[in-house]
């Protein structure tokens, strides 16, 4: 019989289920296979999609059973095969849930289960390789060709792949498996298993006969024990099916110890006969689908889909506890759990802890270990006793073994409380909080005698390390000593140095590993006295007070000093005390320190008495206290901070702060926690002590958005990158933080420092219309010349004045000239001026000398001795007037007619003489000199703005004007765009979204039925995207922002009643969850689209839109502000978007020096979703307002634009000789208003 013929009969053997298969055909790859370099790291495969390439069927001859796991590179693929049979779609019979059923084990796997795992080396070492090299292998069909295969023979398994370089196998035969391996002709020999033979061709006799001696060594008596008891399993942590992307069969997969076994199905899991395994000492689990997870190698990534999210955690799980298996190695922990009292968690007593912290001398279990690595890396250096192998030096374990958790909590835990001591128990914020409290504050720990004094402990530590004593180094270290102290000697300059000298490695290893750490310690300097050690006392202090009745609510008017009685008040033990007087022993009332949540100083003279401060406490009530002797003042407010102020906070004591005290916030990704924070404030800086941070410091006048939300509630301070949400615990010192940041917020004054700041310190009022006008008013004829109408302008100037932060510009709801009458207007008033009262001269002086070399060096001097702002300004306007007078064919302003309007402004001078005009001029002349200015950079602003004045005169010329009014023409559709839907509307400025549309239905007789959303639709037939205007949207701004392939359309928004039922649901306005992304950058729309979708996950909520890379990121990749941002619904389909729901989104940032639009792509899974997300924007953008309550009110009204005109009011002139324009501007200098009064 031959050996073809007996592994046919051998396989006939098989369930009838198999044999009953009708034969398919299967794709194969070919035999070339490309892999990643062994040392590629996994995480290069975060961001791999596992992409397949396209697969072709192939003769059934050729057919093997395949593994396709195939991996994009270069035009090769890779495969894992095996030449055993077809990879079948499974028996529907043979499924059982993994882990559930009682399937028999595989008799066949290595005997490497938990129960007796061997310590962990290298995967070379786990399974040596005894023999490889190429053979011939006969395919099971009866073929007559040989395939050439790599052959390699370990103890445990004969493997065998496609070429020497592939990890993962074709096949595997599992050496217990064998029952006979023989010798036949023609350089052949045969592999027997229970059930089936493989036919291998050596190259000579000799290689023929190696093979066969070796496996018949590996084998012999292997198949005779596992016949004995063929049903006896072996550990196995979990076993099922699971599909492989890419197949369209399920693979009997088994996780095993440390490997992970794939099998074609569970028969051949039993008879030892597989495909490949995979070392998990190299692997990692990603969840990836909601049944989706990667198990990803360097070498390859493979994508499985389970049956159920159920048991696809289940599989992540046990891949997971297979990779730490892989990794873990329980030689270091049971020497370390030798000393007894090392077997139970330093913290919380559980048994068997698997962490230390190698710096602190304290073994810990898991969940403290996450806890003490929210510590950082500075005070505690947590290391696993399992896995991290190299740390563990045997001098390290000596220490550990020395000292024990007993001996090191002698000195961490030495006075704890019953009721804040842990248990295994314990939840994760009394884990926090204790351990925070144990190492970071050191609130348990055994003071050494010496604390305190900082040269003292230096010395005992130089003294300590030359002995054995490693407690006591370990007591100095963290009471102050400093590691890096000087020891005075040349040759053992440091303490480190000292131990090795005198042979003390555990003291070594104790000092290195605390080099670095983040200790308690006191502040030195060479004049500091040698004291004794005494114990930390409490605050104290005393004397008399003159206090009012406490109050359950906010003083809004002046006490009295008739309403304060005289008190006698001492704070002692962390007690704030007040008596009748001071011969009474039994206070009126008391406080304690920890139940003082805030502390205000008030302005002097606010009330009755000079000086005066405020108290609040836990339970919401507030306590006025009141002196006139200010060193008494300043003495209580002093002693009561530091007594309720922690110590990490202690810093802000030094501070001349106006209001103390603590706080809950939220930030970052964690928007479900809020956390406890210690905050200051001082002028316009809030000085914050957030959990885990060391101070920050928020400038006020510098935030992007000031806002109160969730009914006065919540406080959000937004800043380029971060928001922060301040909640309110308690509603009196929540209102007294809210009115008082909102107050430091605002401009504090007349002087540029004062005002609203830009990032670049730029004041918001005069980076606002300086942007404005540079988008819409630089071909105005005679900008800056003309005037606006005063009442508009004064309204301006109110407003900015009140938050220049919350007012944004737009064209067609503010005029050009109204907004350059109010940035002059906003320099003539300021206090000290541009160029402040005691340089202003100077700079004028210099504006006479006539030597260019010897006047710009004496301008950049003058400029350098500005203060920051006012330098900061300087450059952003005469950028700004460079830029104007660039352009002065359009706008008839000059050099010289940009001086003579902006000298007397900016020195605030009478303008009768044009030294002051001089002095701008040449600012303006020689700008890029005086300031440095990168040419290129200039070049291409200028660049831009060309850009912009031809794309407003397309707009022009589009949308001409009909009226003296400013109405335009335009065209609207109606329900779709063609000739007989089209309709010429006249627009006022005025008109809203809204207006038009019942403008529309009017003429077309169409009544607005209940449940009916008719919308206006801005339509961009060239992005393939529309946007439904929000009804209150102005549409003449839209006109303006349009281009060539651009229309407006009238139809019903047949989404709107679901998103506001979506909206209705919501508690806050704010959505977060993954969606694909792409940007497309351009410059004023020039620029080239790049890059493909990816997956992030993203953050909406009432101030930003954030994006991060994955779900578990700290830190936004982008962040932008939400109201700036304008959503269309849509993908241009050339971008080949992965579904067809997606959002294009658009922000344009008006920088002053550079204008950038963003523009980039969303994607979401399900129409649904992108709905919400859809209503989300509208939401927030318009603060709820979706539609409106009572639906369309269709009214035919007539509307018309504010007359901007100034009827024949003779402006300055634009044109003429020097000495009229002069004393024009002298005329308009002694009285502003004499020419341009308000007609209306």
């Amino acid at each position: 019989m031959t050996s073809q013929t007996q592994e046919v009969i051998q396989q006939s053997s098989q369930p009838a289920s198999q044999v009953a298969l009708p034969a398919e055909r299967v794709p194969q790859l070919p035999p070339q296979t490309t892999f990643c370099p062994p040392d590629t790291r996994s995480d290069d495969y975060e961001e791999t999609d596992t992409c397949y390439a396209t697969v072709h069927p192939v003769n059934l001859l050729d057919r093997e059973m395949s593994l396709q796991v195939p991996l994009k590179a270069k035009g090769r693929y890779s495969s894992l095969c095996s030449d055993d049979e077809l990879l079948e779609d499974d028996d529907p019979s043979v499924w059982e849930e993994p882990g559930l059923g009682s399937l028999q084990g595989s008799i066949f796997l290595p005997n490497a289960g938990r129960l007796a795992s061997p310590p962990k080396e290298d995967s070379s070492q786990l399974a040596a390789v005894i023999k490889m090299g190429w053979l011939d292998k006969n395919p099971p069909q009866g073929a007559l060709y040989y395939q050439r295969r790599w052959v390699k023979l370990d103890v445990d398994f004969l493997r065998y792949f496609d070429n020497d370089k592939q990890v993962y196998s074709k096949g595997i035969i599992s050496t217990a498996s064998i029952t006979n391996v023989t010798s036949l002709g023609e350089l052949k020999f045969e592999v027997i298993t229970h059930n089936r033979t493989f036919i291998f061709k050596a190259e000579s006799d000799v290689e023929r006969n190696e093979w066969v001696t070796l496996l018949q060594d590996c084998t012999r008596g292997r198949h005779r024990r596992s016949a004995l008891n063929p049903g006896a399993p072996l550990t196995s942590e979990f076993k099922g099916y699971l599909e492989l992307k890419g197949l369209r069969s399920k693979l009997y997969t088994v996780v095993a110890s440390d490997k992970v076994f794939l099998y074609k199905n569970m028969e051949d899991y039993r008879i030892g006969v597989g495909i490949t395994s995979i070392e998990m000492n190299v692997g990692n689990v990603k969840v990836t689908d909601r049944r989706s997870f990667d198990l990803t190698t360097p070498y390859r990534i493979f994508s499985f889909i389970a049956e159920s999210e159920q048991l696809r955690d289940h599989w992540v799980d046990a891949m997971r506890d297979a990779i730490g298996e892989a990794l873990s190695n329980s030689e270091v922990a049971d020497r370390i759990w030798a000393e007894p009292c090392n077997s139970s968690c330093a913290d919380c007593s559980a048994p068997k802890p698997e962490w230390a912290a190698i710096n602190l001398c304290v073994v810990i279990c898991k969940r403290c270990a996450g806890e003490h690595r929210g510590l950082g890396p500075n005070i505690s250096k947590v290391r696993s006793l399992k896995m991290d192998r190299k740390v563990w030096t045997e001098d390290l374990i000596q220490v550990f073994l020395l000292l024990g958790n007993n001996r090191v909590n002698s000195f961490w835990a030495a006075n704890v409380p019953p009721s804040e001591a842990l248990s295994p128990s314990s939840c994760s914020d009394d884990r926090r909080r204790f351990i925070t409290n144990k190492y970071r504050r050191g609130k348990y720990r055994k003071y050494h005698p010496l604390y305190g004094n900082q040269k003292e402990l230096n010395n005992a530590l130089c003294i300590n390390v030359q002995c054995s004593d490693v407690l006591e180094t370990l007591r100095l270290i963290f009471c102050g000593a400093d590691v890096n102290c000087s020891t005075g000697m040349a040759d053992c300059p440091t303490p480190l140095s000292l131990a090795n000298t005198h042979s003390q490695p555990l003291q070594a290893v104790l000092l290195s590993h605390n080099l670095n750490t983040d200790l308690p310690r006191s502040e030195v300097d060479g004049g500091m006295e040698e004291v004794p050690f005494s114990a930390p006392t409490c605050v104290y202090h005393n004397g008399f007070l003159f206090k009012t009745g406490s109050m359950a609510r906010a003083i809004t008017e002046r006490k009295a000093r008739e309403e304060f009685s005289r008190r006698w008040c001492t704070l002692n033990d962390g007690t704030f005390s007040y008596y009748e007087s001071d011969k009474n022993s039994h206070p009126n009332g008391a406080l304690r320190s920890s139940e003082i949540v805030c502390l205000a100083v008030d302005v002097p003279e606010k009330h009755g008495y000079e000086h005066t401060f405020e108290l609040y406490s836990e339970s919401d009530r507030l306590y006025l206290f009141g002196t006139d002797d200010p060193s008494s003042h300043k003495e209580w407010v002093k002693s009561i901070a530091k007594s309720f102020i922690p110590a990490k906070a202690e810093p802000l004591l030094r501070l001349g702060f106006e209001r103390l005290g603590r706080l809950k916030y939220k930030d970052g990704l964690n928007l479900q926690t809020s956390k406890v924070g210690w905050f200051a404030l001082v002028d316009s800086t809030l000085h914050a002590y957030l959990e885990d941070s060391q101070e920050e410091e928020i400038h006020l006048r510098k935030l992007n958005e000031l806002s109160i939300q969730q009914d006065n509630e919540v406080l959000v301070l937004v800043e380029r990158g971060r928001t922060l949400y301040i909640e309110g615990e308690r509603k009196l010192d929540f209102a007294g933080w809210c009115a008082a940041i909102q107050s430091a917020a605002g401009s504090g004054g007349d002087t540029l420092s004062q005002q609203q700041l830009t990032e670049t310190d730029i004041p918001v009022v005069v980076h606002s219309c300086i942007d404005y006008i540079t988008q819409c008013g630089l071909t105005s004829e005679g900008i800056y010349r003309k005037s606006g109408v005063n009442s508009r302008v004064a309204a301006l100037c109110e407003r900015f004045r009140q938050d220049a932060r919350s007012l944004r510009l737009r064209e067609g709801e503010h005029q050009v000239d109204d907004v350059s009458n109010t940035l002059k207007r906003f320099f003539r008033e300021l206090e000290e001026g541009l160029f402040t009262s005691e340089d202003g001269g100077t700079w004028l002086t210099t504006a006479a000398i006539q030597d260019e070399s010897m006047k710009i060096p004496q301008y950049q001097i003058l400029l350098n001795k500005l203060p920051r702002v006012n330098r900061a300004t300087l450059r952003a306007l005469i950028n700004h007037l460079y830029c104007v007078q660039r352009f002065s064919e359009l706008n008839q302003m000059n050099l010289h007619n940009l001086a003579i309007v902006f000298g007397p402004t900016l020195f605030q001078t009478d303008g009768k003489d044009y030294t002051a005009g001089r002095a701008i001029e040449d600012l303006i002349q020689y700008y890029t000199l005086i300031f440095k200015v990168d040419e290129l950079q200039l070049k291409k602003q200028l660049e831009e703005i060309t850009v912009i004045i031809q794309v407003r005169e397309k707009l022009n010329t589009k949308f001409p004007s009909t009226e003296p009014g400013g109405h335009f023409i335009c065209t609207v559709y109606l329900e779709e765009k063609k000739d007989t839907t089209e309709q010429h509307v006249k627009i006022p400025a005025s008109m809203t979204a809204a207006e038009l549309t019942c403008e529309i239905l009017d003429r077309r007789n169409i009544s607005v039925k209940d449940k009916e959303y008719w919308n206006c639709w801005e339509v961009i037939d060239k992005e393939e995207t529309e946007r439904p205007l929000h009804y209150r949207e102005r549409v003449l701004p839209i006109l303006h922002s349009f281009g060539t392939d651009s229309h407006l359309l009238i139809k019903k928004h047949i989404a709107m009643e679901a998103m506001i039922i979506y909206l209705a649901s919501k508690v806050d306005p704010s959505k977060h969850g993954m969606m694909k992304f792409r940007e497309e950058r351009s410059i004023l729309g020039l620029g080239l689209s790049s890059g493909s979708f990816h997956d992030r996950y993203f953050i909406l909520n009432s101030s930003s839109l954030r994006m991060y890379k994955e779900v578990r990121s700290n830190r936004p990749e982008r962040d932008w502000p939400v109201r700036n941002l304008r959503v269309y619904l849509g993908i241009k389909k050339k971008l080949r978007p992965p579904t067809c729901w997606g959002l294009t989104v658009v922000h344009e940032s008006k920088k002053q020096e550079k204008a950038e639009r963003q523009q980039w792509y969303l994607c979401c899974e399900t129409q649904p979703e992108m709905r919400e997300w859809y209503a989300t924007f509208l939401s927030i953008q318009n603060d709820g307002d979706v539609w409106p309550q009572d639906g369309l009110q269709p009214s035919r009204a007539s509307r018309a634009l504010p007359d901007t005109r100034h009827g024949n009011v003779s402006l300055i002139p634009l044109r003429g000789s020097e000495n009229e324009m002069r004393n024009s501007v002298a005329a308009f200098s002694q009285d502003p208003l004499a020419l341009f009064r308000d007609i209306r």
